[in-house]
């Protein structure tokens, strides 16, 4: 099968996978520990473990291309800032 029209890179791959992964992996934890227990974090809102996933990667993404606009390529260093955000937001949000 010929994708080359979608341009489908080793990133793009790797981008979609970890989102599958990244869902896969609250699926589980949701049927594992049903309920997720709502906290009331910093930005005064009550959220869930998928309420705070979403958050990080919409936050994630702004992340990325804020650095693409300003600093251009490498990425190492939004990623490692997309790190410390998700770990942030799941632990205080």
């Amino acid at each position: 099968m010929d994708l080359s029209w979608m341009a489908w890179t080793w990133p793009t791959v790797a981008f979609f996978v970890f989102i599958g992964c990244c869902l896969a992996t609250m699926a589980v934890w949701e049927w594992r520990s049903p309920g997720g227990d709502l906290r009331h974090g910093i930005l005064g809102l009550d959220t869930t473990r998928g309420d705070r996933l979403f958050i990080t990667l919409l936050g994630s993404a702004f992340i990325f291309l804020a650095w693409l606009g300003l600093m251009g390529l490498p990425l190492w260093g939004p990623l490692i800032i997309c790190l410390v955000y998700g770990f942030v937001v799941f632990r205080w949000v």
